[in-house]
């Protein structure tokens, strides 16, 4: 297993990170089998460890927590917070409330006292910058955290936090976590520089493209769209959906160059995500020990340049064949008020 140092905090990670949103209810939920894979990955080189609060509501940390007993102080452990727990008002988003309450529920579920790195799941409209890189910078003098990040934000998002950082005296963003693989490569015009410009460790998220390049889904196959992810998100499996269509085509050539590399094609996914130079991680996210094993193996293949060029004539660099992130919009494109002049005002025009 390689290490790198994350961003600028001198903390040491493994190039693969564990992620753990598969364990509890949504993936795996029996938490002793899911135990053995954290310890299987351990066991293998992996140090670092991602979960998040929302994942299962809280189970997946739970699952982590208990997995970790004995073996905490060897693990690199982050966690995030912003997505709704629970009922009621005031339980979700990036308010100073918010992130004092969901800490202390997140310590508790993981059964440790500290957390390593905490991020900001998604973005708010409804928080000013400043409000929670100040409860952030708060929790890390307190010592309940080692070091803050973000998941998922805009690069724009990112340099008005170090601005506001800067400008405040507050602690900055560390870290960022993006979505990341051969089918989104949008990363790599804007984010993935200013992460570098700014020392920023990042970690990526779906290096399998929602598992687009799990190899099971082939233009070459039938696809069952009533179980699995592609039941759960038809609009990214549908081979009827014009949208898809360059996607399959891209997949068919990335599996004849896996075949040549004698390779499978998740493989050669996880071993891409890990090439560019700013990535300082990659998170796999395996639900059973079978899945742990078979990434792993991604993790042990180097792409020469040759390879990545080939991949290159595939999908271009900074070329998104897929909308990585579904979960999160800005009201500017979700709110019409937004992207639209009063109606008096344009009936006067």
């Amino acid at each position: 297993m390689r290490y790198r140092t994350l961003g600028r905090t001198g903390i040491e990670v493994s190039v693969h990170c564990l992620g753990t949103m598969m364990f509890g209810a949504i993936g795996n939920p029996d938490h002793d089998d899911s135990a053995r894979v954290i310890h299987a990955a351990l066991d293998a080189g992996i140090n670092f460890v991602d979960t998040a609060d929302m994942y299962s509501a809280g189970e997946s940390e739970e699952i982590v927590g208990k997995a970790l007993k004995g073996r905490r102080d060897d693990v690199v452990l982050a966690t995030k917070v912003h997505f709704r727990m629970g009922e009621g008002r005031n339980r979700s988003g990036n308010s100073r409330r918010w992130i004092i309450q969901a800490v202390e529920d997140s310590l508790r579920r993981l059964g440790t006292d500290w957390i390593d790195l905490y991020q900001i799941h998604r973005p708010d409209e409804n928080t000013d910058i400043e409000e929670t890189l100040s409860a952030l910078s708060d929790l890390v003098h307190q010592g309940k955290i080692r070091a803050f990040g973000c998941s998922t934000f805009p690069a724009e998002d990112l340099v008005e936090a170090h601005h506001v950082a800067e400008k405040r005296g507050l602690l900055r963003l560390r870290t960022e976590q993006p979505p990341y693989s051969i089918l989104a490569r949008g990363i790599e015009r804007s984010l993935l520089p200013v992460c570098e410009r700014h020392g920023m460790g990042v970690l990526t998220w779906s290096p399998l493209a929602a598992g687009f390049l799990s190899g099971k889904y082939r233009r070459t196959r039938t696809v069952d769209m009533t179980t699995g992810r592609a039941a759960l998100q038809p609009f990214r499996f549908d081979p009827a959906l014009p949208e898809n269509a360059a996607k399959y085509e891209a997949v068919e050539q990335l599996a004849e160059l896996a075949a040549d590399l004698g390779c499978s094609l998740p493989e050669l996914a996880v071993a891409f995500a890990a090439t560019h130079p700013a990535v300082t991680s990659v998170i796999i996210g395996p639900r059973t020990t079978d899945q742990l094993e078979g990434l792993l193996k991604g993790a042990r293949l180097t792409l020469d340049d040759a390879t990545l060029d080939r991949i290159d004539e595939i999908v271009p660099p900074g070329t998104d064949v897929y909308r990585a992130d579904a979960v999160w919009t800005p009201s500017s494109l979700t709110d019409p008020a937004r992207r639209r002049r009063p109606l008096a005002e344009r009936s006067a025009a």
